[in-house]
């Protein structure tokens, strides 16, 4: 909580007509300690409403809607800043970083069609049933899926 200057002025001036720290930390229902610290700095520390952003929301923004599967490294290498500040900065934007499977680039394409083309291969060379299965238990649900149309 913090006293008005006034309050604080009055509690200066009662130490300095004699009054000792203890006497008026009793008087005032203060701490000791909280005068001192007032007799070292009478005006309190001003705070900021918010702290400034390096980041721009706009700039931002427009950087997500543009490359918006990029990962915070490489939004933080575009915008010149930490992956830290990009975090707090989509934080604080409330964007969420979850990816969309049908564009994201962690699944590429080639690896799919690869997968498509060893199962065919797999499939005409009439491999056993039991190999068969493994190989189809280690494939990603969006190849099998892939495979039935």
């Amino acid at each position: 909580m913090t006293y008005s200057l006034d309050f604080r002025r009055q509690v200066l001036k009662s130490i300095d007509d004699g009054m000792t720290y203890v006497q008026a930390a009793e008087f005032y229902s203060l701490s000791p300690t909280t005068i001192q610290n007032w007799k070292r700095r009478v005006h309190s520390k001003t705070t900021r409403q918010t702290k400034p952003y390096k980041i721009p929301d706009d700039v931002l923004l427009n950087d997500v809607k543009e490359y918006p599967d990029d990962y915070q490294y490489e939004r933080a290498r575009r915008l010149s800043c930490s992956k830290t500040g990009i975090y707090h900065a989509l934080k604080r934007l409330g964007i969420s970083q979850k990816k969309d499977l049908g564009t994201s680039k962690s699944i590429s394409n080639k690896k799919s069609s690869l997968s498509e083309i060893s199962l065919i291969v797999l499939f005409s060379k009439a491999i056993p049933l039991c190999i068969w299965t493994k190989v189809a238990l280690r494939l990603k649900p969006y190849v099998l899926m892939a495979m039935r149309r």
